[in-house]
């Protein structure tokens, strides 16, 4: 075999390649070998670079094999001596019971014994008396009558007068009760195993202050868990850790983590100097996707616009004044949805675009609250620029109004927007941490909250007048009266009915009920105007009647609540008297998230 068929890729003598081969492209049979002895030594070369990464590989798993034994170990461990020792405090308090029943008992029966004994000795007495005088009188000789008589007068007439014990001087009362029910119920729930089925490298972090950051302010990152396929895990508890070292390895800031106990993870930190840092993300010791991220620290007025920004602005096209329609895409029905014919059916045509990337009058950097006054005005609330825009229902620019600054009247980070039943604008400042009230014309004329407030994002009135705003970071809601006086606050940081975490927006219907929406638990809560939980709708996923972070939320005439759903870029409706989500508008292929709503 002297030769080689690449045709037929099969060696081959010189007879072959003039007979059935001879039309076919043939080569010395030593050349194809050298060719696949050095494509074979490349495979080889490229597959012993993976043993290595292997080795590790299995290294790791071996040893997350064995802290998983060991932790069970410990854990079956803590729990025999847990129980080992409440087996011995039970024993304890059998023992005390029954040493306090029996020295009960005896100190009872030492009295009654001593009554006994009293009476069985007047018995005695007075029997021995009786007999002793009935024998004289009926045998004795008038001699020994009249010596009886004044022997047994006096003992006789003493022992009649003699006050013996004769009410028990002790009770038989001696019950052991013991409540076993409630005893019963906590040993039943006794004990929580707390596990997880998150990994690192599906895990993933976001937020503004992931890449960017401004000294001397308070930044916080979003770290969703998620398990080996990449599904989103719902439960808290896992081992996270966080580290922001500067270039020379030493620790830049302390950071702070919170558990959600939904899966996901706030972490928080603040730098204080300008310069470029590691900032590591670590869970159960391994790093999270795309750790460690390179963070950079500037003065607040260098902070770049963050992706995020332009991620949820809405970009109209060059030129102004132009209206666009445009149609949404609506979602495939499901289970949620209904083939009735509504009797007020919702439009998803795109009407008109306001405004456009910039910082002049009608231009937008960061618009995130926006509300309709009853006298055709449409009220925006732009964070970056520090200022609040209206524009008439048509969309044409009417007034700006704001100055940046930390003073009151002034504007730090406006985020949530509203205007009141006197045409006032209520704007909720973020990061002055109060409400800034104004007139219908800009002036500055009140700010509530002061002192009260850590974060205030989404604002509202009721039909009381009540100012009602939503503190992101310290997940509650706050009720004041227009002058400031606080009416009164629920929630707090948890996944109850009654608890937030990181609730964006707030709106109120016909019925003066609060509707907020809860970022990071995937729902919209409804209260009563007194804040009492009364229901509340959505769950964490993609599908119709479902929320990835809802942000934005409003109330139409008809009852019918208006949620943006940020992080699946829809919005959805649901309506009033309705158990589901019924109509859905999908922003599919745009470069936003939507997040106010009016």
């Amino acid at each position: 075999m002297e030769f080689y068929c690449e045709s037929c890729e099969t060696a081959m003598c010189l007879d072959c390649t003039e007979g059935e081969h001879r039309e076919h492209v043939t080569v010395p049979l030593r050349d194809v070998v050298e060719q696949h002895k050095a494509a074979l030594k490349t495979q080889l070369d490229a597959i012993h670079s993976r043993l290595p990464q292997l080795t590790a590989a299995i290294e790791l798993v071996t040893e997350i094999s064995r802290q998983l034994n060991e932790r069970k170990n410990e854990a079956v461990a803590d729990i025999t001596s847990t129980f080992e020792e409440l087996e011995r405090a039970l024993h304890q308090r059998k023992t005390a019971l029954i040493t306090d029943l029996e020295n009960i008992c005896s100190t009872k029966q030492k009295v009654l014994q001593a009554q006994l004994s009293s009476l069985l000795q007047g018995k005695e007495h007075i029997q021995s008396s009786c007999s002793f005088t009935e024998q004289a009188l009926s045998h004795g000789s008038a001699t020994e009558v009249l010596l009886v008589q004044k022997q047994m007068s006096e003992r006789v007439t003493a022992l009649a007068r003699h006050d013996f014990p004769e009410r028990p001087h002790q009770n038989a009362h001696l019950d052991c009760q013991v409540e076993t029910e409630g005893l019963r119920r906590s040993i039943q729930n006794l004990g929580v195993l707390l596990t997880t089925a998150a990994v690192a490298h599906t895990s993933v972090a976001t937020g503004e202050g992931l890449r960017h950051a401004a000294t001397g302010q308070h930044h916080t990152v979003t770290v969703t868990t998620k398990d080996k396929d990449g599904e989103l895990v719902r439960t808290g508890n896992a081992v996270l850790k966080a580290e922001i070292v500067s270039a020379d390895g030493s620790r830049a800031a302390e950071t702070e983590i919170t558990d959600n106990k939904n899966g996901t993870y706030e972490v928080g930190y603040t730098l204080r100097s300008e310069g470029e840092y590691s900032f590591s993300l670590l869970l159960y010791g391994q790093p999270i996707r795309g750790s460690p991220f390179r963070l950079r620290a500037v003065k607040p007025s260098d902070v770049p616009q963050s992706p995020d920004d332009v991620k949820r602005r809405v970009k109209s096209p060059s030129g102004t004044g132009g209206h666009i329609r445009q149609k949404a895409v609506r979602r495939p029905s499901s289970m949620y949805s209904t083939t009735k014919k509504k009797e007020n059916p919702i439009e998803d045509e795109l009407i008109y675009r306001v405004g456009s990337r910039g910082r002049e009058k009608g231009e937008f950097t960061n618009l995130q609250g926006i509300s309709a006054s009853s006298n055709g005005r449409v009220v925006v609330a732009d964070s970056n620029n520090q200022c609040i825009q209206v524009f008439s229902n048509d969309g044409q620019f009417k007034m700006r109004f704001g100055v940046r600054g930390r003073s009151p009247g002034q504007l730090q980070r406006p985020t949530g927007v509203t205007v009141d039943m006197n045409g006032d604008i209520v704007v909720a400042d973020y990061d002055n941490r109060w409400v800034s009230i104004f007139s219908s014309d800009g002036k500055f004329k009140n700010k509530i909250g002061a002192g009260r407030l850590m974060g205030p994002k989404g604002v509202a009135v009721d039909k009381n007048g009540h100012i009602i705003t939503v503190d992101n970071k310290a997940c509650c809601v706050f009720i004041f009266q227009s002058n400031g006086k606080l009416v009164t606050k629920f929630g707090g940081r948890g996944t109850s009915d009654r608890q937030f975490a990181g609730p964006h927006f707030v709106a109120v219907n016909n019925k003066n009920e609060i509707i907020v929406t809860d970022f990071h638990n995937h729902s919209v809560k409804v209260y009563s105007a007194d804040g009492e939980f009364l229901f509340k709708f959505g769950s964490h996923g993609e599908g119709n009647g479902q929320f990835n972070a809802p942000t934005g939320v409003a109330v139409d005439a008809n009852g019918n609540i208006i949620v943006a759903d940020w992080g699946n870029s829809r919005i959805q409706v649901r309506q009033p008297l309705s158990a589901y989500l019924l109509h859905f508008i999908s922003f599919t292929g745009c470069r936003f998230n939507p997040q106010p709503a009016c």
